[in-house]
């Protein structure tokens, strides 16, 4: 008698119990297309056809893989493809074989829930197959193809949990702003993504490679121990070129490849100007965005990028700030639309404003924006009477873009335990004053994404600021 599988996701379940869910509940026919796709081997013509016959059942992947034979990333001939056994034929079994593989991954978790998360998470696997496609040695075009998909997918667990509109991915992502993330997986959903992955990797036949460059244990190849340091080296690259464990990564290439660090940079960062163009041919211009700059030259650790901002959003907002200041304005509305303008005009992640409660001893949130802010609401609090970061930037009696919060006056004051971000990572701070005293304070930083707030942004930020301040003023000269 066949088993029945429960539609719920599992409550704290074994990695087991997501691999099963993800296959029979989730993504059951994503996960038997890769399994028929997977299994086909360049062994005959017999197996080509097969290829053809699973690419044009489905007509949007044909169209998609149709496009992606005719870039530049793949058609290094730029001869024109307009049927799928002219792209077997003319770019190669592996080659449509590894479009049709990622296309059909990539538009299956885009189509159901592009969360932060699954953008990031996607950008960086992508990144990671351009790097690991492009660094190999071998000219084999079977091998190039086969180790783009092993990075592509090996964070397939991650990208499909993701992709679930579920509770557990709500409070996954809630957690995982408050404690270490791997942890915080283990506490909500009972397992690892590494370990969800491993099963995926085994039920959905994703091949011999995948299943190595996911294993917990030593790369077995050359192949495999490529894959790993490109996952690396894309996760590293984040948080900027000059990031130590980039170079780490780079001179470990570079004595395997036999080439100079000095190259072997060059190299990698124009291989992640294509992995953003390889982005957009595959249909996801958004994640451009959360790809490394090809052209950083900042500090260590200070990925720049431009702005996410939109500075003709920012006048026309700014513009309606001072139609509302003419006469008697409503607070609430001047402050909504500060914090909407600072997210979507400035295009910082997370904001909120917190003011005094009606004892006038904490900051408490009123009003937030972002993604993963959700328990900001219940506990983003600030004592003004403790002596922690958050209150010390509170009373600092200025606007301030707190980059580095292990310089002092900031080292050894307490962060807080809500949230993994505020006051380790780079965060932007405006306090609010009637006369003297403290009665407001905006917040906002860019979350976990490697750009941090730059200066542009912060001042952009100090003059939003600026505008809810002088409402304040207003009020408080009328009142007065």
């Amino acid at each position: 008698m066949a088993e029945t599988v429960s539609t719920q996701p599992p409550t704290r379940g074994s990695s087991n119990d997501w691999v099963q869910y993800l296959s029979q509940v989730e993504m059951p026919v994503l996960a038997e297309t890769l399994r028929e796709i997977s299994q086909l081997t360049d062994s005959d013509s017999s197996t080509v056809n097969q290829l053809a016959d699973v690419i044009l059942k489905d007509a949007d992947l044909t169209s998609q893989v149709l496009r992606l034979s005719n870039t530049v990333f793949y058609n290094r001939s730029r001869v024109s493809v307009s049927t799928v056994s002219r792209a077997i034929t003319l770019i190669g079994f592996d080659a449509v074989r590894a479009m049709a593989i990622s296309s059909l991954v990539i538009d299956a978790l885009l189509s159901r829930n592009p969360r932060t998360h699954l953008l990031r998470c996607l950008a960086r696997s992508l990144h990671a197959a351009v790097q690991a496609r492009s660094l190999l040695p071998s000219r084999s075009a079977e091998k190039k193809e086969e180790v783009f998909v092993a990075a592509l997918l090996s964070h397939i667990g991650e990208l499909a949990f993701w992709a679930c509109r579920i509770p557990q991915a709500d409070e996954l992502d809630r957690k995982m702003n408050q404690m270490d993330p791997v942890e915080a997986q283990k506490e909500v959903i009972g397992a690892s993504f590494a370990s969800i992955t491993r099963g995926l990797a085994s039920t959905w036949s994703l091949g011999s490679l995948v299943k190595e460059v996911v294993s917990s244990g030593k790369a077995n190849s050359a192949a495999s121990a490529l894959v790993r340091h490109s996952l690396t080296l894309a996760e590293a690259s984040e948080r900027g070129w000059h990031d130590r464990q980039v170079e780490q990564v780079v001179e470990k290439l570079a004595g395997s490849l036999k080439e100079s660090k000095e190259d072997l940079q060059e190299r990698v960062q124009e291989n992640s100007r294509e992995a953003a163009e390889v982005a957009v041919s595959y249909g996801m211009p958004q994640v451009t965005a959360l790809l490394p700059d090809r052209d950083d030259g900042g500090s260590p650790g200070e990925g720049q990028l431009d702005s996410h901002g939109d500075p003709m959003l920012q006048l026309q907002i700014l513009r309606e700030l001072s139609e509302l200041l003419v006469d008697n304005p409503d607070l609430n509305l001047v402050f909504q639309t500060v914090v909407e303008g600072m997210h979507r005009a400035i295009g910082l992640q997370r904001v909120v404003l917190l003011m005094r409660d009606r004892r006038g001893h904490h900051l408490i949130t009123r009003k937030v924006l972002g993604e993963g802010t959700a328990h900001w609401r219940d506990e983003f609090i600030i004592d003004m009477s403790s002596r922690d970061l958050l209150a010390k930037a509170a009373t600092a009696g200025e606007n301030i873009q707190l980059s580095n919060p292990e310089e002092k006056p900031w080292k050894n004051l307490e962060r807080p335990g809500f949230d993994r971000h505020i006051g380790r990572r780079t965060g932007l701070f405006g306090p609010l004053m009637v006369g003297e005293r403290v009665v407001g304070l905006f917040y906002a930083d860019n979350s976990d994404l490697y750009q941090p707030p730059d200066r542009e942004q912060f001042q952009a930020f100090s003059h939003f600021v600026q505008q809810a301040q002088l409402c304040l003023n207003n009020l408080s000269e009328s009142s007065g």
